[in-house]
């Protein structure tokens, strides 16, 4: 449809309505159709439609079943994203989308912190960027005062309808900043002050966001020789303040280890034992922050033939592979990368920071002069 047919077409149409159509159109769309007029490009740009869209793009059945899983290769020093989407209308269920796009980042590796709303946030060294690659749009955050091994989160504000992220840095005393994509800053926070000498982080990947709350797995040790406890740190984007939450007493007496994920909106963690995985147990938490309520979901065979999931050539070329007891035979997955080196999300397509200016910061002159990296691939 060419431009002036569009503009005639809005010109019979209330705004309302205009804005009701626009509003369940892809991005995709939505960003060709800001050539339309200068009336168009203000509006598909304002942060109210920024949010209904988002709002719509929510409600979707589809947007639940959307996935993005990365996989870091460490001989080619290439990172694969893919986006995965689960149509349970369509008989041959899953597609793949494989499109090449310019990545902000100019180093060799890098650590996915989370994504919320279609935005990502990821880490490189000492530089954040929060990146949105449905419009291809990306800002860097201002570095950090700390110097010392610091561990991120990533989530959403929605009383103040903001986008954060905490950094927390426990060496040599606990220092805990939050930045506010509204307020475009680092501030430090006292939250700091409730965490315990001896808290120690057991994962630097991406924790799980749920609640409007950023979850860790952690453990603390008052001394050495006092056994550790394992449980789930979170971190609330509104009050800005930790919270402890009790894992399951099954999991602590079995001494399983265990990631943390969301399962249809509630706190849920997945458990299994080391290395050699037969079956996992999936437990979820129905009343959110109220230990009591944990209850026990399934317990998964993860083959179900007596076949055993183990990680192979892990100097090499790291792969999860199927072991066969009987046979003695290991047969390769398809599934490649180490497993702290792989993550999966959910995501939806959104327009966030579509309204943001493009930001650098000033001080690191290859993310300036950024135009786009050959060392990254983007599935």
């Amino acid at each position: 449809m060419r431009r002036k047919e569009l503009k005639e077409i809005s010109d019979y149409l209330p705004e309302v309505v205009v804005l009701q159509i626009l509003c369940r159109l892809p991005v995709k769309s939505l960003i060709r159709f800001r050539c339309v007029s200068k009336i168009w490009n203000s509006l598909i740009t304002t942060s109210a439609f920024i949010d209904s869209h988002l709002t719509q793009s929510l409600s979707l059945p589809s947007n639940s079943n959307k996935l993005v899983v990365s996989r870091g290769d460490f001989r080619t020093k290439v990172e694969y994203y893919e986006f995965i989407h689960d149509d349970n209308n369509d008989s041959d269920s899953s597609f793949h989308q494989f499109q090449n796009v310019e990545f902000p980042l100019s180093f060799s590796y890098f650590k996915l912190i989370g994504s919320v709303n279609g935005l990502f946030c990821l880490c490189e060294k000492e530089q954040i960027i929060l990146w949105n690659p449905c419009i291809r749009k990306f800002i860097t955050l201002p570095k950090t005062k700390t110097k010392s091994a610091v561990i991120y989160g990533f989530g959403f504000d929605a009383r103040t309808n903001d986008y954060k992220v905490v950094s927390i840095a426990t060496k040599p005393r606990c220092l805990v900043e939050v930045y506010s994509l509204k307020e475009g800053a680092w501030r430090k926070t006292s939250a700091g002050g409730s965490l315990s000498p001896g808290t120690m982080f057991l994962c630097y990947n991406g924790a799980a966001f749920i609640k409007g709350a950023v979850h860790f797995q952690a453990t603390c040790r008052i001394t050495r020789k006092l056994k550790t406890c394992p449980f789930i740190l979170s971190f609330d984007f509104g009050d800005e303040v930790f919270r402890f939450i009790s894992l399951p007493m099954s999991v602590l007496t079995a001494e399983l280890e265990f990631d943390i994920f969301g399962f249809r909106g509630s706190l849920s963690v997945v458990c299994y034992t080391h290395r050699i995985r037969t079956s996992c147990s999936i437990w979820v938490m129905k009343e959110y922050d109220v230990d009591k309520t944990w209850s026990k979901l399934c317990t998964v065979d993860l083959c179900g033939n007596g076949h055993v999931i183990v990680e192979t050539d892990l100097k090499t070329d790291p792969k999860l592979s199927s072991y066969d007891p009987q046979s003695k035979q290991v047969k390769n997955l398809g599934i490649y990368g180490r497993s702290f080196n792989s993550c999966a999300d959910n995501y939806v397509e959104s327009l966030v920071l579509l309204n943001k200016p493009v930001l650098f910061d000033k001080a690191d002159d290859a993310l300036s002069l950024w135009v786009g990296s050959s060392k990254r691939k983007f599935w």
